[in-house]
């Protein structure tokens, strides 16, 4: 039998294990011994393959005969049959098939800078490739699937060129962001070709102003930063204060994209506007100063005496309350119980008796009342 299979252009091909029984033998070669040189050969297109001097014979015995293919080409697949010259002729057949290695890929299509918002087509592109490659597209690391997928047949009508192209619309988030196309197929050992396509997108500002306390007081000073992010990167930014120019230059000093304003005092109160500008647009944020006196802060901050003595005074009265009331419940009931002991003492029914008494004395007591006007 034979041992021929799929190999990649470039690369040497062998044809081993082949053993002769009494059926066939495979070989694509010649044989030589002491007395007699017999050849094996090869039917079809490319019938002096075997002349070639890539083709190297490996080992060769009665029972074996093994050849090398180096520097694999397109034009080396096909049918080989080897023959042995007995009475009769033996044959066997084997198919080499040979890949085409597909180019590095190529992207096309990008044109820096672009603008957030425009519609970008990225086309990506490989050659050779034998059966035709597979082209997939990946951006931050995701797969992008809806893209188009075109094969052409190569001029040798053996090999294909692929191409793919992906379009979709760009935001400031994608500036920075590699695209990938990479190219899939069987030849390439499971290592896969990559194109890097690294987007540079150009954008108007954002602006943000950040205060350095969230309380200005009076006699304090105050920073304020225009946090301002574009590209390209907007320089310098312009301050102004209710929408005219900063009215004390002294103590309101900016330096880069801070504004210090020293000794605040009441007069600084107004909206503050922050205005950065970049080729692509303009963009700005305001801020509304507003002083407070740093007395006012303290009240407003420090404790509430007044709840504080409120709550006290209510648990004040609601104690004395209870004191008062069991007080009085104590004092009504006095001498009016028995003990265990009273109840169980043979003289319990003459202290039931001095109970009664007891409210008899106290009805008595009341009707002796006298009033005096």
């Amino acid at each position: 039998m034979c041992g021929l299979e799929k190999i990649s252009t470039g690369e040497t091909g062998f044809a081993e294990n082949i053993h002769y029984n009494e059926t066939h033998i495979s070989q694509l070669y010649y044989l030589t011994n002491e007395l007699t040189e017999k050849f094996a050969g090869l039917e079809g297109e490319g019938a002096d393959a075997l002349r070639d001097n890539r083709i190297e014979l490996v080992r060769a015995s009665w029972h074996e005969l093994s050849i090398s293919v180096s520097d694999v080409s397109l034009s080396d697949e096909g049918q080989y049959t080897c023959s042995l010259f007995t009475m009769p002729v033996k044959t066997s057949k084997a198919y080499l098939t040979v890949l085409g290695v597909p180019e590095k890929p190529q992207i096309s299509g990008f044109s820096s800078p672009v603008m957030e918002g425009d519609l970008m087509q990225l086309t990506c592109k490989t050659s050779g490739s034998k059966p035709a490659a597979d082209i997939r597209w990946f951006k931050n690391d995701k797969e992008i699937k809806d893209v188009k997928y075109l094969k052409e047949e190569d001029a040798n009508r053996k090999t294909f060129t692929v191409s793919s192209t992906l379009d979709f619309r760009v935001d400031r988030s994608d500036d920075g962001v590699a695209v990938i196309c990479r190219v899939d197929h069987e030849s390439l050992n499971a290592t896969p070709q990559v194109a890097m396509q690294v987007l540079e997108i150009h954008y108007t500002p954002s602006v943000k102003i950040i205060p350095s306390t969230p309380f200005p007081q009076e006699g304090q000073s105050l920073t304020l930063t225009c946090e301002s992010k574009g590209k390209p990167l907007p320089e310098p930014v312009l301050w102004t204060k209710d929408g005219a120019e900063l009215p004390d230059p002294d103590r309101m000093v900016v330096s880069g994209r801070e504004l210090n304003i020293l000794f605040l005092n009441k007069t600084d109160n107004g909206t503050y506007r922050c205005e950065a500008t970049n080729t692509i647009g303009q963009s700005s944020a305001e801020y509304v100063l507003i002083v407070h006196d740093p007395n006012s802060l303290a009240g407003q901050n420090g404790p509430d005496h007044a709840l504080i003595g409120g709550i006290v005074a209510v648990v004040v009265f609601v104690t004395l309350c209870s004191i008062f009331l069991l007080g009085r419940y104590l004092a009504r009931h006095k001498g009016t119980y028995l003990t265990n002991e009273a109840k169980g003492a043979e003289d319990a029914p003459d202290a039931d008796t001095a109970i009664i008494n007891a409210e008899g004395s106290q009805v008595n007591a009341e009707e002796k009342k006298e009033y005096f006007i």
